[in-house]
């Protein structure tokens, strides 16, 4: 096989992204706030919600890191400072279930909270924003929402202190929660639900543990392999891949060695917030859709990981058909691509030992999955909400057959 020139491979990406004469939607809505001590400004957004007339805030959290961080000193002197109430709930988990939505938005109705402040990773963020929409639709419930029984039009203001560099929820329209009494993970997407304001910090991320940072981390690049690919893709989302991935390789190898370093940790920020916006301009597909049920079952399974586990087997199955635009952005993890169909398992088998490099070595049959399960889950994504529409606009149809393949050739290392 002959190697293409970096020009002819430019070439196939933008031929399989551009499509001229079809008309594409570029979203960038969130005002995000990214740097060392970007936390402070949670002074000015205070300030301008108090001039607002918005008199109590909700803050919803996980049981440590907002206090352990020190993002929660800094909401509390603020609103000390411009005479706001607030009331904390911080009891959401990872993996959040609509029992914890309903209990964030009933703590915010006792105080008549007018904002929402976010402090954490994807979990809380996403509860919060949940709870956000439910203090603004009186009379819904978390499973109302998450089984899209009624469409929001509209929500409380959102303010996201995002604590992980990877979840990206902190700039898009998107959050999730497991259904509590179904055990559905379902994903919601609405324009009510953007955060008006998010704050990136590095330095409120070098507490991360060695996993964490992994995960969280991965996280972002299964979001733009995907974004990147999906059939609604757009320009935007392709270049964002590209250098979230980039990002990613050069700065997740040097926070796991030195977790205190500024530098590794921004870059991991910056490659996060690009990939939420990605996201939110090509939507997702396999990983995520396939990912849902099994965290859904097994919620003490960190989102990243069952990510990482199914990536290289999503990777085989859709290489073929956007091999320019895979080539493209995965250069800087498996360079020297031609871009064309047949080195699907090549670059699927590459992707895994990059991940087994970074320490990331389980697959499904290590997490407790058997070959028999695989039906269940199967059942489990035709059954979830929402996670028809992800599969709808993968780059390769969405069978049963082909979901199944995926989660077969996760449960082991790929010969």
């Amino acid at each position: 096989m002959r190697r293409k020139t970096l020009r002819q491979q430019e070439a196939i990406m933008w031929n399989e992204s551009c499509d001229y004469d079809v008309v594409r939607e570029i979203r960038v809505k969130t005002t995000a706030y990214i740097g060392v001590g970007a936390i402070n400004k949670v002074d000015d957004i205070l300030a301008q919600m108090k001039q607002e007339g918005i008199a109590s805030i909700l803050c919803v959290s996980g049981g440590r890191s907002y206090k352990a961080t020190g993002a929660w000193d800094k909401v509390e002197a603020a609103a000390q400072k411009h005479g706001i109430t607030l009331a904390l709930y911080n009891h959401v988990t990872p993996n959040p279930t609509t029992d914890s939505v309903d209990e964030a938005a009933a703590m915010g109705r006792s105080i008549n909270a007018g904002a929402v402040i976010c402090i954490g990773g994807g979990s809380p963020i996403d509860c919060g924003k949940s709870a956000a929409i439910l203090l603004a639709n009186p009379g819904k419930s978390g499973e109302d929402l998450y089984c899209f029984r009624f469409t929001p039009e509209k929500a409380l203001p959102i303010i996201a202190i995002n604590l992980t560099h990877g979840t990206g929820s902190e700039v898009n329209r998107f959050a999730v929660a497991t259904v509590t009494r179904l055990n559905y993970k379902p994903a919601i997407a609405y324009d009510c639900i953007y955060p008006r304001f998010a704050i990136d910090d590095p330095a409120l991320m070098t507490g991360l543990s060695a996993d964490q940072t992994r995960y969280v981390s991965i996280d972002a690049v299964n979001h733009v392999v995907e974004a990147a690919t999906t059939t609604v893709s757009n320009l935007l989302a392709v270049n964002l891949a590209r250098d979230t991935i980039r990002l990613v390789h050069t700065w997740l190898p040097v926070a796991l060695k030195n977790p205190t370093d500024l530098k590794a940790r921004y870059g991991l920020c910056f490659a996060a917030l690009e990939a939420g916006v990605a996201f939110d301009n090509g939507l997702l597909h396999f990983t995520h859709a396939l990912e849902h049920p099994l965290s859904a079952v097994s919620p003490d399974l960190s989102h990243g990981l069952g990510l990482a586990v199914l990536l290289p087997a999503v990777i085989k199955e859709c290489y073929p058909a956007r091999p320019g635009v895979l080539a493209h952005i995965l250069e800087p993890i498996v360079p020297g691509l031609a871009g064309v169909p047949e080195e699907a398992d090549k670059v699927a088998k590459a992707v895994e030992q990059w991940l087994f490099g970074l320490g990331v070595t389980q697959k499904l049959l290590d997490l407790g999955v058997k070959e028999s399960d695989v039906d269940t889950f199967c059942d489990l994504v035709e059954q979830t909400p929402s996670l028809g529409l992800l599969l709808s606009v993968a780059p390769v149809k969405a069978t049963r057959e082909t979901v199944a393949r995926i989660y077969v050739n996760s449960l082991r290392p790929m010969a």
